[in-house]
């Protein structure tokens, strides 16, 4: 369920995306700032930057990848860093949290925290850069949601449609499988798959099988 605090504690599985997402950006960042003028980072879910226990969250951690990294001097292309959290007190808890660190940030490292949806912030990002005809920059998003909803397929489509354009992504079989009958689930996991193939898994009874069948149609 998702956590209903600004903060809350650190679980050992989102640990783990982090320890994957550090190593990832610190093999990402000096690749693709030193062959490209722009790229882009965006956290779809960035939450407030910082759990109870007092651990950083995944805005920080991108972050310092960056600010910290031992190659940063090489790095000449333009990052841009685009944090979405849809919870007013997370959002604002995240601009004060990281505000003292943009002082200290290189001029071609640029943060932007916005506070609504993934889906809804990236249509309008979206819309507005094909209606110039342009592309979305070289871009790493982070989709970390908490659960089906504002993460439909269209959105990833569209982001991977642009070149040298990736995704990492949490796919919330729990959330799944808890699998209630409600138009309003429906639509969700019609948006999440982008179409309407998962209701073929809804009968499967044997859980193993089932968790393959949700795992293996959403990466096809």
């Amino acid at each position: 369920m998702p956590p209903k605090t600004t903060l809350w504690p650190l679980d050992g599985h989102t640990y783990g995306k982090h320890m994957v997402l550090q190593r990832y950006m610190d093999a990402w960042l000096p690749i693709m700032l030193s062959s490209n003028d722009k790229v882009l980072f965006i956290d779809a879910f960035a939450g407030p930057g910082r759990y109870s226990g007092g651990q950083k969250g995944s805005p920080v951690i991108a972050l310092e990848a960056f600010h910290r990294h031992r190659s940063r001097n090489m790095m000449i292309g333009q990052i841009s860093y685009m944090f979405i959290e849809k919870e007013p007190d997370r959002a604002q808890y995240l601009k004060q949290l990281l505000d003292p660190m943009l002082h200290s940030l290189p001029t071609n490292c640029h943060v932007q925290v916005f506070q609504g949806t993934f889906a809804s912030h990236m249509t309008n990002v979206l819309d507005a850069i094909d209606s110039q005809n342009r592309r979305l920059a070289p871009t790493f998003a982070m989709i970390d949601p908490f659960g089906v909803s504002d993460t439909p397929m269209i959105i990833v489509k569209r982001i991977l449609s642009n070149p040298k354009s990736e995704v990492y992504i949490s796919f919330m079989y729990e959330a799944i499988n808890r699998f209630k009958t409600t138009s309003e689930f429906s639509a969700s996991l019609n948006s999440l798959f982008g179409c309407q193939e998962w209701r073929k898994g809804t009968g499967i009874s044997d859980a193993d099988k089932k968790k393959k069948f949700f795992y293996g149609l959403y990466r096809d």
